[in-house]
């Protein structure tokens, strides 16, 4: 009777567990806030907001593309100058519900509003699924995509590595094509991995991929973040000799449609002198 008890109070405990991880997963992203002055920001330019969002990973149960539309009308009302979004934008996960094409995926992209722009790179998932249907399909829906090169978008340079977790990022190739442009230089990365190769004169990096986590216990931490480095570049804004990495949360999920103290998010980063 005593062993029987026991095994219905794990059951219940672990279909707590599951119910909280998916109502975490399913939960409004949080909005995070930063302000980073920049280096080399042209004379007379007024501060900008740039939004960042990474690993939409657009698969059922959790994130169909109608939740997707809904969390676009939440960022356009951030009123944001400008979107970058970190790659990954389908899930594969093996107890997904509902698999969707990266056209379907992206479409409700196409809604976003920012005054400069959207710009994207792609993640692991991108590639593993078919890079070229993905940046054909970011591209259909207005959206910049950067593969180890740059863009001018205002006051800012703009770089986009490729995805380093899957080996297609040129770091050389993507500060080359920065520093042929003038203004104040941002690079977009999947992986925050390749954020201690970056020179003293890449002062901001912007990325995704860890989930933050995803999964974190209590007095056990995160399960993986999927970075060779740990919890050094995880999670959050991390300062570094006189560089600066944010690393999003993400708004989807991977492996499993839970999470656990690593709530979903968007950073809106105010830009300027």
């Amino acid at each position: 009777m005593l062993i029987r008890r026991f095994l219905m109070f794990a059951i219940l405990l672990a279909a707590a567990g599951l119910a909280w991880g998916y109502v975490g997963a399913v939960a409004n992203p949080e909005i995070r806030r930063a302000s980073i002055s920049m280096p080399g920001w042209p004379a007379g330019s007024p501060p900008l907001r740039a939004l960042l969002v990474s690993d939409i990973h657009v698969a059922g149960p959790d994130m169909p593309p109608e939740r997707l539309a809904d969390i676009v009308t939440t960022m356009n009302g951030l009123e944001p100058d400008i979107v970058l979004v970190a790659g990954d934008l389908v899930g594969d996960k093996e107890v997904s519900t509902r698999a969707y094409s990266l056209a379907d995926a992206v479409a409700p992209l196409a809604r976003l509003k920012p005054r400069l722009g959207t710009f994207a790179v792609l993640g692991n998932h991108d590639h593993w699924r078919n890079a070229v249907e993905a940046r054909r399909a970011l591209q259909a829906a207005g959206i910049t995509v950067l593969d180890n090169g740059a863009v001018r978008a205002g006051p800012l340079v703009i770089g986009g590595l490729g995805d380093a977790f899957t080996h297609h990022e040129d770091l050389a190739a993507t500060l080359a094509a920065m520093r042929a442009l003038p203004g104040a230089r941002l690079l977009l990365s999947h992986s925050p991995d390749p954020f201690p190769d970056l020179p003293a004169d890449m002062p901001l990096m912007l990325a995704g991929h860890t989930h933050c986590g995803q999964i974190r216990l209590p007095l056990v931490g995160a399960l993986s973040t999927m970075s060779r480095y740990g919890e050094r570049y995880a999670c959050g804004l991390v300062r570094e000799n006189g560089r600066t990495l944010i690393v999003g949360a993400g708004l989807g999920t991977s492996i499993l449609p839970l999470r656990i103290g690593a709530p979903p998010d968007m950073w809106l980063i105010e830009l300027g002198p």
